[in-house]
């Protein structure tokens, strides 16, 4: 495998001080590219994550199932608003719901948010 002389751009970016293409790398990184589709799926997903108060509700449910009323006024905000964004937690299905008479009760959908969380959690501690 080849290395590039590092080299420092005007824009603090390190860039190789000639231009060479390692074929070997290229040729196995692209054999394990996703398809376009899916990569806009995830970039969509994580879009989802780009909000405060999604995050925020994502959180709470990390640490608790809870219903509308109880996320609404733990975050202060109207449970209008908390729907409208559980409706979008929920399209991205990263929350899922129960009924329990008239109340509806709101998780996250599986492990994998959980762990989306915990290591997002996790990073920004370090």
């Amino acid at each position: 495998m080849k290395e590039c002389d590092i080299m420092s751009a005007q824009n603090d970016v390190e860039r190789c001080e000639y231009i060479h293409a390692h074929d070997e790398i290229i040729a196995q990184v692209n054999q394990n590219m996703p398809d376009d589709e899916i990569l806009y799926d995830l970039a969509e997903l994580f879009k989802i994550f780009g909000d405060s108060t999604r995050i925020k509700i994502l959180y709470v449910l990390f640490e608790s199932e809870m219903c509308v009323c109880d996320i609404a006024q733990l975050l202060n905000m109207t449970q209008s608003a908390i729907s409208h964004q559980l409706r979008a937690l929920k399209q991205s299905k990263l929350v899922k719901y129960r009924r329990e008479g008239k109340t509806v009760f709101y998780s996250l959908a599986d492990d994998h948010v959980h762990t989306i969380i915990n290591q997002g959690m996790e990073h920004l501690a370090e």
